[in-house]
C-alpha cells in the first residue's frame, strides 16, 4: 500500500500534467512570471549598479576618506591626518569659463576647473594620452606649472590642438595631455562640463577664486584601514561640533555628479511600475485561482469517493501550486535577467555598461515573490477542494467555494505587504503604493455595493429599453459577483491610470521645455567695477531685460537667537541647507516673477528678509522668525517678514533669501545676471574676453543635453511600462471571464424561451460596458488621489492632473472591458443551447 506521502505526490503529478495539458493553469502562469519578471528586472540592474559602485568606491572617492567643505579644509583636519601618519591631498573644483586666444577663434566654452597638487590621486590612476587618436595610459604624474590637462571635447569645442594655449581668467596655460580617465570624477555618470586640471600653484594667479565663488575644497586621506578608520569616526563626530560648518565627510551619495538624482528618481519610478505589476499580479492569482477551484469542485467530489482523504487532496494540490509557482518564477527570473540587460542598453552613456556580475539576492527576491503570490492569493480558494463533500457527485449545489476566510486572506496579505515594502527599497515608495492599493480595494467593493443595490431602483422596467432592463437584471441578481468584478476591474485600471498619468507628469517635469522668452545664460563672478561696463555691454548688443541681482554668501548660525545645529533636523534636506552656505541677495522691490505667499514686502525695510516657502517649510521656519547670518566673518540679524513662491523651472534669477533694501554696504559681494542672449555670433565670447573673470553659464546647451539623458530614462521606464500593462491586462480579463458558467447558463435559458442572438450581445455589451464604466471612473478619481501624493512625496515634482481625467477613465475602463469581454466571453452565445442546458441539468 503507497505511504500518505508518496500518494499525494503522485496525484499531485498527475493533476498537474492534466491541468497544464487543459490549459487551465496559463493564467496563473502567466500573472506570477509577470510578477516576477518586473521585480527582477530592476532588482538585477540595480543590485549590478550598486556592486559597480562599491567595486569602485575608493577611486570614486579619490582617497579612503573624503571631506568636502566650502571653504578651505579646517586646520584641526589636516592636523588629525597628519598625528595619524595618514597621506593627504587637497582639490579644488568649480566651473569658470575657458577661452582660445582670438587668433585661434576666440572660442569659449563653460568647463569644469580642477586645481590638483602632488599626490593626487592617492587612490585609482589618472589616464593620459598625448594624442587625441590613441588611448590613455596610467601616469603618477600631474600637470606641471604652466601645463594645463583637458577632456578631448574641449578641445574640439574650442578648436585647440596640444600645445596650443588656453585662457583661464587672467593667465594663460599650455594644453599638454588629454584626460581619458580620471579615478574620483564619478561611476560613470555623465559630466556635463568638460575638465580642466591644473598645477594647484597655478591657480593664484587666474584671478577665479573670488569671494562668492563657489568652490569644494575635497580633503583626501589614504593609509592604514586602522588608522582610516580612526579619522573617519573624528571627522564625523568633528563636523557635527562648533567651528566645522560646512564640513562634511563624503560618501558616494554625496559625492556623486548631479545626474546621480535622475537615476534614483528614475529607479523609484522604475520600483514603483515594479510594485504596480506585482499588485496588479496578486490580484489575476486570487481570480484564476478561484475560478480554478470551481472548475474543479466535481474532480474533487471524486477523488472522495474514491476514498482519496482530505489530507492528500491538500497535498496533492499544494505541490501542483508550488511546482507551477517554482516553473512560473523560473521563467519570470530568466526573463527579468533578459530585461535588464535592455535597461543597461537604453541607458547607455549614462551609466557603465561594464558593471559587475549581478548577485543571486534578485534571484531569491523573485522566487520569493513568486511563491508568495500562489501561497498567499492562489493557495486559500483551492486548499478548499479538499473540503468538498463526496454527495456533490449527486447534489452539485453542496461545497461550492466560499470566500477566504478573513484571518487567511489578512495573513497573505500582510506577507505579501512585507515584501513588497522592501522590494521597494523606499518606505514612503511602497507604503504609498501598498497602502493606497489596499485601501482603493475596500473603497471599490464599498462602491460597488452601493452602486448594484442602487443600480435597479435606477433603471425604469417601463421605459428603458428591454435590453438594459435585462442587463439590469442580470448586474443586480449576481451582487456578490458584481462587487468582485467592479472592484478587480478598478483595481487594474487604477495601476494603468496611474503609470499613464504619472508617466506623463514625470515627462513634463524632467522635460519643462524653456519658456519663449527665458533666460539662457547665467553669468555669476561679476565684480562691483566691473557692473557698470557689464551692463552697458549688455545693452549695446540689444539686451535690454534681464535680471540683475548682487549675490553674497552666508551662512544660517541662529535662528531666534538659539544656535543651528544639525542633530535639530531629522530631514537630510534640512540638514544639508543648515550644513552650507546660502547664496543671499538684496533688492529693494519684490522680484516680479516670485509671488509673495504670506507676510509682506516692504520696500527698503531694514531688519527684514524674505524666505521662499519651500525651504522656511524644510527648516520650520515662519513669519517673525528672527535669522542670523554670518557673511564674510560679520553677523547679519534680520526678521522674515515674508514669504516667496518660486518657480524653479523659470530659468529666472531666484535666491532662498532676500534683504528688500538696495544696498548692503560692507558685504563682498559679486553680481549676476540672467538674460536671453542676442543671436549675433562671438557674443559670448567677446563678454568673456572683455570679463575674464566671469563664468557664463550657456542653459541652452546644458538642458539639450539633460533632455538627452532624460529620454534614454524614460524609455526604460517605458519599456518596464509594459509589464504592467501586460498584467493589468491579464486583470481585466480574470474579473470579466470570472463569471462566464453562470453567464453561458443565463443566456442559453433565456435562448431556450426566444430571446435573439442580437438581444443577448446587447444586454452582454452594455453590461460589461456599465461594470467598466464604474471600475473606470472610480479607478480614475483614486489614481488622481494616489498620484498627488506620490508626486508630491515621492518623486517631488508638481502634480498636473486634469478634471476630465476621471471621465477619460471612466470611457477607456468601458472599452477595456468590452474588449475582454468580447475576447473571453466571445464563445458564450456559440455555444449550443443543449449542451448549456444538458450540463446546467446534471449540476
Amino acid at each position: 500500500m503507497a505511504s500518505p506521502s508518496s500518494s499525494f505526490i503522485g496525484l499531485g503529478w498527475r493533476t498537474l500534467w492534466r491541468d497544464l495539458r487543459a490549459g487551465e493553469l496559463r493564467l496563473l502562469m502567466v500573472a506570477v512570471t509577470l510578477a516576477v519578471a518586473a521585480l527582477t528586472s530592476v532588482g538585477f540592474f540595480a543590485d549590478r549598479l550598486r556592486g559597480g559602485l562599491e567595486r569602485d568606491a575608493l577611486q570614486l572617492l579619490g582617497g579612503d576618506a573624503v571631506l568636502a567643505s566650502d571653504n578651505p579644509t579646517p586646520a584641526p583636519v589636516v592636523k588629525q591626518a597628519r598625528a595619524l601618519g595618514l597621506a593627504s591631498v587637497t582639490t579644488l573644483g568649480f566651473p569658470t569659463m575657458a577661452r582660445a586666444q582670438e587668433s585661434q577663434g576666440g572660442a569659449s566654452r563653460l568647463v569644469a576647473l580642477k586645481s590638483v597638487e602632488p599626490g593626487y590621486p592617492l587612490r585609482g590612476r589618472l589616464q593620459v594620452s598625448d594624442d587625441a587618436q590613441r588611448p590613455g595610459a596610467p601616469t603618477q604624474d600631474i600637470p606641471a606649472p604652466g601645463e594645463a590637462w583637458v577632456d578631448a571635447p574641449l578641445l574640439n569645442a574650442l578648436s585647440l590642438g596640444l600645445g596650443d594655449p588656453l585662457l583661464l581668467g587672467d593667465t594663460q596655460l599650455r594644453v599638454t595631455r588629454i584626460i581619458t580617465l580620471e579615478p574620483d570624477r564619478g561611476a560613470g555618470f555623465m559630466s556635463f562640463a568638460p575638465r580642466v586640471m591644473i598645477n594647484a600653484q597655478d591657480l593664484p594667479a587666474t584671478g577665479l577664486v573670488q569671494p562668492a565663488s563657489r568652490i569644494t575644497y575635497r580633503f583626501a586621506v589614504a593609509g592604514r584601514p586602522d588608522a582610516v578608520k580612526r579619522f573617519t569616526a573624528w571627522a564625523t563626530e568633528a563636523v557635527a561640533g562648533p567651528g566645522m560648518r560646512g564640513v562634511r565627510v563624503e560618501s558616494l551619495d554625496s559625492g556623486r555628479p548631479e545626474m546621480r538624482q535622475t537615476l534614483d528618481r528614475a529607479q523609484k519610478f522604475l520600483n514603483l511600475v515594479a510594485l504596480l505589476a506585482a499588485l496588479l499580479s496578486a490580484v489575476a492569482v486570487a481570480l484564476a485561482a478561484r475560478g480554478f477551484a470551481n472548475d474543479h469542485l466535481d474532480a474533487a467530489a471524486l477523488l472522495r469517493v474514491l476514498g482519496q482523504s482530505q489530507h492528500t487532496i491538500a497535498g496533492a494540490y499544494v505541490l501542483e501550486f508550488l511546482l507551477v509557482g517554482l516553473c512560473a518564477s523560473a521563467v519570470g527570473v530568466l526573463l527579468g535577467f533578459a530585461v535588464h540587460h535592455v535597461f543597461v542598453l537604453l541607458l547607455a552613456g549614462l551609466v557603465e555598461s561594464a558593471l559587475p556580475a549581478a548577485s543571486l539576492w534578485p534571484v531569491a527576491l523573485g522566487v520569493g515573490v513568486g511563491l508568495t503570490l500562489m501561497c498567499a492569493f492562489g493557495l486559500p480558494p483551492v486548499l478548499q477542494l479538499a473540503q468538498v463533500p463526496p454527495l456533490r457527485v449527486m447534489r452539485r449545489d453542496l461545497g461550492s467555494v466560499r470566500p477566504t476566510s478573513l484571518a487567511a486572506l489578512g495573513l497573505g496579505l500582510a506577507g505579501f505587504a512585507a515584501l513588497l515594502l522592501v522590494v521597494s527599497r523606499d518606505w514612503k515608495l511602497g507604503s504609498i503604493a501598498v497602502g493606497g492599493f489596499a485601501a482603493a480595494v475596500l473603497l471599490f467593493a464599498a462602491l460597488a455595493w452601493v452602486a448594484v443595490r442602487l443600480l435597479r431602483k435606477a433603471v425604469s422596467e417601463t421605459m428603458a429599453p428591454r435590453w438594459l432592463v435585462l442587463a439590469t437584471r442580470q448586474i443586480a441578481a449576481r451582487p456578490a459577483y458584481a462587487v468582485v468584478q467592479v472592484a478587480s476591474l478598478a483595481v487594474g485600471l487604477l495601476a494603468l491610470v496611474l503609470l499613464v498619468l504619472l508617466r506623463t507628469d514625470l515627462i513634463a517635469s524632467w522635460q519643462r521645455a524653456t519658456p519663449a522668452h527665458a533666460p539662457n545664460r547665467f553669468v555669476i563672478n561679476i565684480m562691483p567695477d566691473q557692473a557698470d561696463a557689464f551692463r552697458q555691454m549688455l545693452r549695446q548688443d540689444g539686451v535690454a531685460q534681464y535680471d540683475w541681482y548682487p549675490m553674497f554668501r552666508g551662512r544660517l548660525v541662529a535662528i531666534n537667537g538659539r544656535a543651528v545645529n544639525l542633530d535639530d533636523y531629522p530631514d537630510d534636506r534640512a540638514k544639508g541647507l543648515v550644513d552650507r552656505e546660502f547664496n543671499l541677495s538684496n533688492a529693494r522691490e519684490a522680484p516680479g516673477h516670485n509671488l509673495i505667499v504670506a507676510g509682506r514686502w516692504t520696500p527698503g525695510e531694514e531688519d527684514a528678509v524674505s524666505v521662499e516657502e519651500g525651504i522656511a517649510q524644510t527648516l520650520g521656519l515662519k513669519l517673525g522668525d528672527r535669522l542670523r547670518f554670518d557673511i564674510g566673518g560679520a553677523a547679519s540679524e534680520a526678521r522674515i517678514t515674508s514669504l516667496r513662491r518660486v518657480d524653479w523651472g523659470s530659468m529666472r534669477a531666484n535666491f532662498f533669501v532676500m534683504y528688500p533694501v538696495a544696498h548692503m554696504p560692507d558685504v563682498p559681494l559679486t553680481y549676476l545676471a540672467a538674460y536671453r542672449a542676442p543671436e549675433r555670433p562671438g557674443f559670448d565670447n567677446a563678454l568673456v574676453h572683455a570679463f575674464p573673470n566671469v563664468t557664463n553659464v550657456d542653459m541652452s546647451a546644458t538642458l539639450a543635453q539633460v533632455q538627452v539623458v532624460l529620454a534614454q530614462v524614460i524609455g526604460a521606464v517605458e519599456f518596464l511600462f509594459v509589464f504592467t500593462l501586460a498584467a493589468g491586462l491579464v486583470v481585466l480579463f480574470a474579473a470579466v471571464t470570472a463569471t462566464r458558467e453562470e453567464r453561458a447558463r443565463e443566456f442559453a435559458i433565456m435562448r431556450a424561451v426566444g430571446a435573439r442572438a442580437s438581444l443577448l450581445r446587447q444586454v452582454q455589451r452594455a453590461e460589461l460596458a456599465g461594470v467598466g464604466l464604474l471600475a473606470g471612473f472610480l479607478a480614475s478619481c483614486v489614481a488622481v488621489a494616489v498620484g498627488w501624493t506620490l508626486a508630491r512625496y515621492v518623486f517631488d515634482f508638481s502634480w498636473t492632473a486634469q478634471p476630465w481625467v476621471p471621465l477619460a477613465g471612466a470611457a477607456a475602463g468601458a472599452l477595456l472591458a468590452l474588449a475582454a469581454g468580447w475576447w473571453g466571453l466571445r464563445e458564450v452565445l456559440r455555444r449550443p443551447v443543449v449542451q448549456t442546458l444538458r450540463s446546467a441539468a446534471q449540476e
